[in-house]
């Protein structure tokens, strides 16, 4: 079976886990229960092995369709076809009091009269754990192998048979008639609340309210409204309810380049997000969420390495082990291999971490809440490691493997850990040794004009002693580090979009300028880099240009708004998917547009 463009799948989750949708009605990725568990579904990593949960036509030819339910999470997913029209409604309820864990699909006739197959295919830990399979009243249970056994049961009416470690159901639906599946956690005792002939209406009604529920509480109300309140319906879906971190994807393995080795696992938490993150829920008004995630981060400041330091990123649950390895026995999406789990870059070092919690931290007292003195405490003891470690070498915000280098971004962020831990001080009269923090804050800022500062480029370049560009650089006036129309910075923009920008499209760095960054292949362009570069513009003045080149973005979404990491050359959407850290550059973006443009937040 061939394998679907990432941009052809929809996300739907219950605030745990997602699973992937396809616009043609499989469920082709899902990790199980959490976000960062083993998955049952991983057919986007191989086509073979990786297990899918598909309902469709049994004929072919359909044309397809799909969109959510408006402000919502649920997705709709519609085939048309000369026999008739048929919609599929998936969704995962969400519970305040979490008992089990489930993912609802109902298909309906609409017009004519049209037969269907469906194929529950699970495979356990990452396709690597055999199961049984049996059929029991009211549907079919899945168990797995292996010292830690899994067990999911499927509930329908449908006619069901077993084949080959998969339930298969072959029937026909006319006008107006329903059915319905339901995969969940097994019950013990038989339990399970989706025993009740109303389970599905009645959750169905209770998902989509929930939804406009939380979306009715975001604040904006400026022209982008679809698209910003699809990205913060996206935010929330990668929310972990029972922690409150944001994981940066709920996907792994998917590949920045078709059949190269950048596939990465993105099921984390990176402390580099939260200010970003921290910043577009706070300005939406979702103050519950901001919070929720401000206490995971002052839980991660209390259990500080003995020196002082982060890690750059944890656990949803904020455990520190991400070993990364990989799965051999997986071919990849596409054939891109090795897919990995696991993250290897969580014991870089990497400077940049400590200026963007610092700025969350400040964003936070200053929108959200006044901090505690406990977290006071635990944050000096960060800006003091800062004083001491900011001249080091690193690999930076890319997280290279490479090498070290002496990154600006990394400069610049210890700027702003400095500079935001004086302004708290300052602010809440905590007490600090602000003579020596406020020293060691000019010495960076100095060394940045100064040896950072390529005077026959007239820009500012990617590392010391380096003549290439970097699109983290556009973060400079946004971290309020340089003027917008400082003839400095202009340049500098200038510069970027003679080497980085393409179109509407900005190139993280340039691979063939002459540096390696540790891995072979060539990327695509990062899409959150382009809504920086559109509050750059703005925040310069050129608010047309700005203006015109965020509704260029916008187009290069997917049928349902969603975005990747990254963008091929042909528009294709590549690495994991849906990325956070694009649909909260898309927010701060259009919050920036919006006030420019109409004088207000």
């Amino acid at each position: 079976m061939q394998y679907k463009p990432i941009e052809n799948y929809g996300v739907i989750g219950d605030l745990n886990t997602v699973a992937l949708v396809g616009n043609d009605g499989s469920i082709d990725f899902m990790a199980f229960p959490h976000f960062n568990a083993p998955t049952i579904f991983a057919a986007l990593l191989d086509s073979r092995r990786g297990g899918r949960f598909s309902i469709a036509p049994s004929a072919q030819g359909a044309r397809h369709k799909q969109l959510y339910l408006p402000n919502t999470n649920v997705l709709l997913t519609r085939f048309l076809f000369q026999e008739g029209v048929a919609e599929l409604s998936d969704f995962m309820p969400v519970q305040e009091q979490m008992q089990a864990h489930r993912l609802v699909r109902r298909i309906k006739t609409v017009k004519g009269t049209i037969h269907f197959r469906m194929i529950c295919e699970p495979r356990f830990d990452y396709g690597r754990a055999g199961h049984q399979v049996r059929k029991t009243k009211g549907g079919v249970s899945f168990t797995s192998e292996g010292f830690n056994p899994v067990s999911l049961f499927l509930r329908t009416d449908a006619p069901v048979r077993i084949r080959q470690g998969a339930a298969i159901s072959d029937f026909t639906l006319h006008r107006g008639e329903t059915l319905s599946f339901v995969l969940e956690e097994a019950q013990p005792l038989g339990a399970s609340l989706s025993k009740s002939p109303t389970f599905v209406s009645e959750s169905f009604k209770e998902t989509v309210n929930f939804w406009r529920n939380w979306i009715g509480k975001s604040t904006y109300r400026g022209r982008w409204r679809e698209w910003v309140d699809r990205s913060a319906l996206i935010l929330k879906l990668l929310t972990s309810k029972p922690y409150g971190s944001i994981v940066a994807a709920p996907t792994f393995g998917l590949p920045e380049v078709i059949g190269g080795e950048r596939n990465w696992d993105y099921r984390y938490t990176w402390i580099r997000d939260a200010s970003f993150t921290l910043y577009a829920l706070i300005r939406l008004g979702y103050t519950e969420e901001a919070a929720a995630f401000m206490n995971w981060i002052e839980a991660r400041c209390a259990e500080l390495n003995s020196d002082g330091s982060l890690q750059i990123m944890y656990g949803i649950d904020g455990s520190r082990d991400l070993t990364e390895f990989e799965l051999p026995h997986l071919e990849g999406y596409r054939g891109s291999k090795p897919v990995r789990i696991g993250n290897g870059a969580y014991n870089q070092l990497q400077l940049d971490i400590y200026g963007e919690l610092m700025d969350s931290v400040y964003l936070y007292d200053k929108y959200g809440e006044p901090i505690s003195y406990d977290f006071w405490q635990n944050l000096t003891h960060l800006v003091e490691w800062v004083c001491r470690n900011w001249m080091r070498e690193d690999e930076g915000i890319w997280e290279v493997r490479g090498g070290k280098r002496e990154f600006l971004y990394s400069r610049l962020m210890c700027w702003v850990a400095l500079d935001r831990g004086i302004r708290l001080a300052v602010k809440r009269s905590f007490p600090a040794p602000l003579e020596r923090w406020r020293t060691v804050r000019d010495k960076i800022y100095l060394d940045i004009m100064n040896n950072f500062w390529d005077k026959e480029r007239q820009a500012f370049v990617q590392y010391k002693g380096s003549k290439n560009l970097d699109a983290s650089n556009l973060l400079m006036p946004l971290m309020k580090f340089i003027g917008p129309t400082d003839p400095r910075w202009l340049s500098t923009l200038k510069a970027i979009e003679h080497d980085l920008v393409d179109d509407s499209l900005v190139f993280r760095y340039r691979i063939d300028a002459g540096d390696s960054d540790g891995l072979t292949g060539v990327e695509g362009t990062f899409s959150m880099c382009s809504f920086w570069y559109v509050e750059c513009l703005s925040r310069s003045g050129d608010l047309e240009k700005a203006r015109f080149i965020f509704e260029k973005a916008l187009g290069y979404a997917n049928h349902l708004g969603l975005y990747a990491e990254e963008l091929g050359p042909q528009g294709e959407h590549l690495g994991n998917f849906p990325q956070a850290f694009t649909h909260v550059g898309l927010i701060s973006a259009q919050r920036r547009l919006t006030y420019d443009i109409l004088g207000v937040a």
